[in-house]
């Protein structure tokens, strides 16, 4: 089997789809691609037995067939190769692999593809368009603020909820939570499932620029993204996700509105005073300033800044996570962002002020106590 392809189309693809190859893979073959060609297309395809993703693109070839070549060597050639003309022939019985260049020519020894697993084909599923844009912001707001302890499985992903009133993606550590929602969008189903990290890592970089129009496939086990040339599949987290309604606070009568930049950068030079393993930082709010302080008594470190602000509500003292709250505020996005507070032990909220109508976004932050 022959066939030739530009070197930086292959690169390009290799490189979006071989974050799904795991770096300890549980089999050999699993640190291959699968090359196969059918019908002057060539799909090349990337997994972890759990993740898996797919690429295709035209090719002209002799005939047709499948093989797996190793991963790691072929992508980090193709990585020091200029863009040219690839050729690849293929021995079908042997598993040889021959790539000739302007420069020379590469050997490798493949594998059987019939042994490559294969992506999964679920049944009884559900399908809805996602405007890839509404699915990557989704993404971005979410992903940052799952939470990375194996003992909280459904926390380690993004849920994912689809009904007539649109989408809404919600993440939460159990310090921190956030619920992004998008009701421009017409579907009459009503489900949900939990996406893991990796795939969501995966979509988040192929998406990126693009403006294609995303399909969802998806049942009780899998979930399934086509757009463009791509396809990705994974297998869902099988827990229940806990009832993250149930700790956002619904009566806020304080509310500061302050300029967003003003108070990461803010709370990027007091968090480096703050106690490394609280990280915590008093902030101090009062009718029209909000006093930031963050103090270290094992090293005798304290800084305080001060901030105009606009605020409505009882003068109040309250103390978060620095990193937390910078986790956001680099989130968030938008020039201005409110943050709503009932009392010094409730959760605070934050929100941006340049929110469009079809968007709503909540990050919830929950409160440190503060040392007396």
């Amino acid at each position: 089997m022959q066939f030739s392809i530009s070197s930086a189309d292959l690169k390009e693809q290799l490189q979006i789809i071989s974050g799904a190859i795991s770096s300890n893979p549980i089999l050999p073959i699993l640190e291959d691609f699968l090359f196969k060609i059918e019908n002057g297309s060539l799909t090349i395809s990337a997994t972890d037995n759990q993740t898996f993703m797919m690429s295709s693109m035209p090719v002209e070839s002799d005939e047709d067939g499948s093989i797996a070549i190793p991963a790691k060597i072929l992508l980090d050639t193709l990585r020091q190769l200029p863009n040219q003309p690839l050729k690849f022939a293929i021995d079908l019985d042997s598993f040889a692999v021959t790539v000739t260049s302007q420069f020379g020519q590469y050997k490798l020894a493949g594998e059987d593809g019939n042994d490559f697993p294969r992506i999964p084909s679920p049944d009884n599923v559900d399908s809805i368009e996602i405007p890839s844009p509404v699915l990557l912001e989704g993404i971005n707001k979410t992903l940052f603020a799952v939470s990375n302890n194996d003992s909280q499985v459904a926390m380690t992903g993004v849920f994912v909820q689809i009904n007539s009133d649109g989408l809404v993606f919600v993440a939460t550590d159990a310090h921190k939570l956030v619920k992004y929602a998008f009701s421009d969008i017409d579907t009459s189903l009503d489900g949900a499932f939990i996406l893991p990290q990796k795939p969501l890592h995966l979509l988040k970089n192929a998406l990126a620029n693009s403006a294609q129009t995303v399909t969802v496939t998806y049942n009780d086990t899998t979930a399934i993204f086509k757009f463009a040339n791509q396809v990705l599949a994974c297998r869902l987290i099988d827990e229940n996700y806990p009832n993250y309604g149930a700790v956002i606070p619904v009566d806020n009568p304080n509310s500061i509105s302050i300029t967003r930049s003003d108070l990461l950068n803010s709370l990027k030079r007091i968090a480096n005073y703050a106690n490394k393993t609280t990280n915590q930082v008093k902030l101090d709010i009062s009718d029209s300033s909000l006093t930031i302080e963050a103090e270290d008594l094992d090293f005798s470190n304290k800084a305080t800044e001060q901030l105009p602000c606009f605020y409505d509500g009882e003068a109040m003292s309250i103390g978060f996570n620095a990193k937390f709250l910078i986790e956001m505020l680099n989130t968030i996005g938008g020039d201005n962002i409110r943050i709503e507070l009932s009392s010094p032990n409730r959760a605070g909220i934050l929100r941006t002020e340049e929110q469009v109508p079809e968007e709503d976004l909540l990050m919830l932050v929950m409160p440190v106590m503060l040392n007396v």
